[in-house]
């Protein structure tokens, strides 16, 4: 162990909250509003134990808690360096926000369930935290299956056929593609290195450099597809698929957990266990960044058509979760930056949208985008924030997501990828093509005179302020980007 890493038994606190909270919550959920407390409670918690890593990390530490040793090599150790700390900040932010916009969600559709849903969501945020602290292949891979099986719960909240087959799809895509991808190529990597412990920086990876590149390519594909957790097509059905959940749900599944776990285990693998001059040797980089820009395309495409809020939001996520990978893939500095930042900007902003629908669903018991005419004249502020989150996704100033896009643009350019900056442009219209008419629509459109406005209102405050927070918070990091950028630079730090 080195000067720079550090034994920190916080990392077991944070790691331990939610599952605690969790355990409170089936205990007490007899009491609905203890319940609920604990949720809260332990929510605040995280976001405190976590945000006391900040300092430690930005001094340039390494905090480590080894938990237990399976064989050599292998163990269950935690670890929090800058990367971790960019997606155990969005998690427990993040769960704080939905906590509260989930109270008046839930209680405001009388939703059955309600101990069940708060406990598996608790430990839903348990998998997510133990996957951004992991220190190592076997941890990380513990972890994510503790989100699948754990989610699944919450995909079938409703328990009739349409639950059960959207829950079914997403179990058995995410551990097929598991057993199937990750854990042959985690094996076969402990096989050639004796180990599956990250490496310390980016630059390196932790494959040998004589490895067969037959065999590196084919470990490269098999995670690349193993974490299906990151919604690359073909292997992202199971995501729309999952709308079928309550919308707390799927802003869990959208923004704060499911689909970050996967996009966060694939970089956190291309980065840290095959390392940026590996990739560049074997030329893995640009080939990944054009397929993955097919993802980004074709989702977009499918987004236009759907009329159904949730569904559009879905293939939004799809396409947007691609930005992240195309950006490590590409290699440089600025989009690397411009990836890892990603993870965060999307999060707040998808977490927004995926709250006003919710909001609407409550307020106006509208589902459909065609259905939604003249909505944002009596609910202003859901609407509003809509917009400002849309904005986001776009890649407008002054919101999150402009960082994303022009960090993404600067590094495809370094990277001499002139395909990469037109995929992104045409992403961009294509963005702006099914976001811009579902403002338009509510604030312009004319309501049909037998539909009406009539009794329509804002959801409950308890909804509201969640979303008016997220929206606010997306603003804040699209005009002030440098509190999370320390983190990614000092993941990029590592390539020198």
């Amino acid at each position: 162990m080195d000067a720079n890493t550090i034994t920190s038994p916080v990392l077991l606190v944070a790691l331990l909250i939610p599952l605690i909270g969790a355990i409170g919550v089936m205990i007490k959920g007899y009491n609905e509003n203890l319940r609920e407390a604990i949720s809260c409670v332990a929510s605040l918690f995280l976001l405190a134990s976590v945000g006391w890593l900040i300092r430690p990390v930005l001094g340039g530490k390494i905090l480590v808690l080894d938990l237990f040793t399976i064989v050599d090599g292998v163990s269950v150790t935690l670890r929090a360096d800058a990367m971790s700390m960019i997606f155990a900040l969005v998690a427990s932010s993040l769960w704080t926000i939905a906590v509260f916009y989930s109270m008046g969600y839930m209680r405001g559709l009388r939703e059955h369930a309600q101990t069940r849903f708060n406990a598996c969501f608790a430990i839903a945020i348990f998998g997510a935290i133990g996957v951004a602290f992991s220190d190592n292949l076997f941890t990380m891979y513990l972890f994510y299956e503790i989100v699948s099986v754990c989610t699944y719960p919450l995909v079938a909240h409703h328990q009739d056929k349409e639950g059960y087959d959207g829950g079914r799809k997403y179990l058995v895509y995410l551990t097929f593609t598991a057993k199937a991808f990750l854990l042959p190529a985690m094996i076969l990597i402990y096989v050639l290195t004796g180990s599956l412990d990250f490496a310390t920086n980016i630059a390196s990876g932790i494959i040998p450099a004589d490895t067969g590149k037959g065999l590196v390519i084919m470990l490269y594909v098999f995670c690349l597809f193993g974490f299906a957790k990151n919604g690359i097509m073909p292997f992202h059905h199971w995501l729309p698929g999952a709308m079928v959940a309550p919308t707390p749900v799927s802003a869990l599944l959208h923004a704060v957990a499911v689909v970050k776990v996967g996009v966060f285990c694939t970089t956190r693998v291309m980065l840290y266990v095959f390392g940026i001059d590996l990739m560049a040797d074997l030329n893995l980089g640009v080939p990944t960044a054009y397929f993955v820009g097919f993802t980004i395309i074709a989702a977009s495409i499918i987004a236009l058509s759907k009329d159904n809020l949730k569904a559009r939001l879905a293939y939004s996520t799809v396409s947007q979760l691609s930005y992240i990978i195309m950006g490590v893939a590409l290699l440089t500095p600025a989009a690397i930056q411009g990836g890892l930042i990603h993870i965060v900007n999307h999060a707040f902003a998808k977490i927004t949208l995926f709250f006003c629908a919710g909001a609407i669903y409550v307020a106006a018991h509208r589902k459909d985008i065609s259905d939604m005419e003249g909505l944002g004249k009596v609910m202003p502020f859901t609407f509003g924030a809509f917009a400002v989150a849309s904005l986001s996704m776009i890649g407008a100033p002054p919101v999150a997501g402009f960082v994303t896009k022009w960090n993404l643009l600067v590094g495809s350019v370094e990277a001499h990828q002139i395909g990469i900056v037109l995929i992104l442009l045409a992403s961009t219209l294509l963005n702006a093509a099914y976001f811009a008419p579902i403002t338009l629509r509510a604030f312009f459109g004319k309501r049909p005179a037998s539909a009406g406005v009539s009794g329509i209102k804002e959801a409950p405050l308890s909804m509201l302020i969640p979303i008016l927070i997220a929206c606010t918070i997306s603003v804040i990091i699209g005009i002030y980007p440098g509190f999370m950028m320390q983190f990614v630079t000092a993941v990029i730090g590592g390539m020198q």
